[in-house]
This record gives C-alpha cells, structure tokens and sequence, in this order.
C-alpha cells in the first residue's frame, strides 16, 4: 500500500520509533509488545492519542458508530433511561462517565436524546486520554450545553471515581488497551516481543508464558505450530477496576470481538491484532509507529468471568445487530424521516446499513453490558428488563 507521508508525519513517526528502539536497547534488545504497543498509541505528545492528529470519521484513519449516524447515540439513550430515571428517583445523581469519547458525538447524541425525552441530566463525565480530542469534546458540548439551556455539568476527570453510582458507558475503548503476544512452538507457549534490527523492529520470541498466565483453553487445545495470538492483562484489569467502582448502576461497553471459543479457533492463526491508517487496514503492527492505529478484538468471555468475580447482578452479551433493533433505532428512524422520501431516507437507510449489517458491523460487533444493585432503582428487576438488553444473552 503506497502511503504519502507529510514531512512533519514522517518526523513525527521517526522521533517515536527512535525512542522506542532505544528503549529496546535499554532492556537488552527485548521489549514485550504491550510494552512497544503502550509507546505506540500513549506516549505522552508522540503516540497516536497522544498527540494531536484527525482520527475520526471520513478523513481519519477509522469509523465508529457514532460517527456514522445520531441514532446510534440515541438508541443508547433509550437503554440508560430507565436506570438514569431510577436513580434520580432514589435522590442520587443522575450521572454518565464515558471512557474514550471520541470527538464527542456520541455524548451529543445522548444527550440530545435525554433532552428529547424531557430527562435532565445532572451531569456527563468524561475521561479521555487524547488531549486533540479533549478539545474537540469540549467545543462541541459546550455548544450544546448552551443551545439547549440545560442544568447538565460537563466535566472531565482523570480517573474513574470510587464507588461510582451511575451509568458507565465505553464504545471501542478495550480493543485499544494494550496487548500481549504469544505464540506456540514445540508445544509450548512462548511470549513474543518486539527487538530493532536491520533499521526496522522485528518479532522475537522470548521466555515461556507460565501455564498460570494462560487460558485454559490454550493448555488444553490442538493448536499447530507458530499458531500466535494476544493476551489481555490490561484490558482484564480496567475491567475489574470499572466493576469493583461501580456502586450502582450500569456498565454498558460496544466493542469488535470474540466470545473464548471463537478468539482462540485453531484456524485463527495469526490472532486479531491489527494496525489502521486512512481506512486501510494493515497487518503490520510495527507500520509508522505513531501515526497507525493499534487494535485486537476483544474476548469476551473473560471479562464476563472478570465483571461477575467483583459480584455484579447480571451479565449480558450480543451482538449490535440484536442490540440496537430492541433499543428502539428503528422507530428511531422513523422519526426522522418518511421511508417513502428517498431523498431524506436513503443516507438513514445507508448508516443503518452499515451499523446492523452482519457483512458490516452487525455480528462482528458485540454489546457487554453488567449492572450492580440495580434491583429497585429501575421499573424492571433485572439487566435484561432494559431496552437493548432484552434479547438472547450469549453468554
């Protein structure tokens, strides 16, 4: 794939490589990927959501469901009604924390929804990592704030807050949390890691993954040879931190990937890891550090067992397909425009297409979602008494 650099993209990808082959030097020529991964999308004012760049939407590198249509955003606000309503009526604060949120449309789009609606928001809280995006946040909601003459607090925070009562809400923020890389070879499973050679980084196995470390899955399946995969410590331990603090509520999260069975298929070879830039996707990892996007999908299942190991009520997964169609986007739809006006319906019809489509993002994108004393605050008793959550749980 020919990629046109900018002078200051190509300086910008150089700077970050150099500094993450020095790290490499530092450690004995070695690094784990997560490691290399960690410096690749965070480093502070080099990686790629730490330093300003367009990273969303048609002239960004990828398109999130937000970005494709205000239904999505709505659809999820009928799902948060019913708890946001319920707390309200307890005498607590009515309050969303949303992890990564992009450029903010999908804040805008709930919070256009509530207002719809007649709900008034005591407050939407953010945490975001990306300070270009922070600001792009903070210009489109203050706008709406404004517009709207609302009571809402908009904040931004640095750290999810302890016993925290509440919706929390992340849409394709674990695909992004780092990552490490094994791989198995004469019948055991090795770490693999990141060296520097030849001017470029390379893969290079390293020591033994203790059997603790692994799936159980993995020690007793019928892989071949070089079969290679991810393991998600990170992304296991923000899961059990956002269970442990939420006190009350609602954790909902929209995310590609995998229940065990599927992540770990013996003819999924080369595991799931993926770098994105300008909408192409593109198997090299090591590709302009910086300037790519570095993503796995996300095994569910673990997280699941993770989410219920922190004593939440009830856990739930499907896929986004199912999700949206019983959160109501649909009559959603329908409210916009008339069918029979192509002219208004036909870009509707196609964002819906994009967002249901099981050849889309229908199937490969899944919903997770668990409560935590949720009994009481809202009409319904259970997590799957809310709007979205009602059909089949695959788990």
């Amino acid at each position: 794939m020919d990629i046109t650099l900018t002078r200051l993209e190509a300086e910008h990808s150089q700077l970050l490589s150099s500094k993450i082959s020095a790290e490499i030097s530092a450690k004995g020529g070695w690094i784990p990927f997560s490691r290399f991964m960690q410096m690749a999308l965070y480093e502070p004012g080099m990686g790629y959501y730490s330093a300003g760049a367009h990273k969303l939407g048609a002239g960004g590198d990828f398109t999130t469901g937000p970005e494709l249509s205000p239904l999505f955003g709505a659809a999820i606000a009928n799902t948060l009604l019913p708890v946001l309503e319920g707390l309200k009526s307890k005498g607590l604060a009515s309050k969303i924390l949303e992890f990564g949120a992009g450029t903010g449309k999908l804040a805008e789009a709930i919070l256009n929804r509530l207002h719809e609606l007649g709900f008034s928001l005591d407050a939407y809280e953010i945490i975001e990592i990306s300070p270009d995006l922070a600001s792009r946040q903070q210009l489109r909601l203050s706008h709406l704030i404004t517009d709207q003459g609302s009571s809402t607090a908009c904040r931004w925070l640095d750290t999810l807050p302890q016993d925290y009562d509440g919706v929390i809400i992340a849409n394709e923020v674990i695909d992004a949390i780092p990552c490490d890389v094994i791989i198995f070879e004469n019948g055991f499973w090795y770490w693999r890691g990141v060296t520097f050679e030849n001017t470029q980084f390379a893969w290079k196995t390293g020591k033994p993954v203790d059997q603790n470390e692994l799936p159980e899955i993995l020690l007793s399946g019928n892989f071949p040879e070089g079969y290679t995969t991810e393991l998600h410590p990170q992304a296991q331990a923000w899961m059990r931190e956002v269970a442990q603090q939420l006190n009350t509520g609602l954790f909902l999260t929209l995310d590609y990937g995998f229940p065990e069975s599927e992540y770990y298929h013996a003819q999924r070879h080369d595991g799931t890891l993926i770098a994105h830039h300008r909408h192409h996707v593109i198997p090299d990892p090591f590709h302009l550090p910086g300037l790519c996007d570095l993503t796995t999908h996300v095994e569910w299942v673990k997280l699941a067992r993770i989410a219920l190991a922190e004593k939440v009520d009830d856990v739930f997964l499907s896929n986004q397909a199912a999700y949206l169609l019983d959160a109501g986007i649909g009559e959603l739809a329908l409210e916009l425009a008339n069918p029979k006006d192509a002219e208004t319906f036909l870009p509707i019809s196609n964002a819906l297409q994009k967002l249901l489509s099981e050849a889309e993002m229908g199937e490969l994108f899944k919903v997770f979602a668990f409560s935590k004393n949720l009994s009481g605050i809202t009409a319904g008793q259970h997590l799957q008494d809310l709007p979205g959550l009602r059909g089949r749980n695959r788990l």
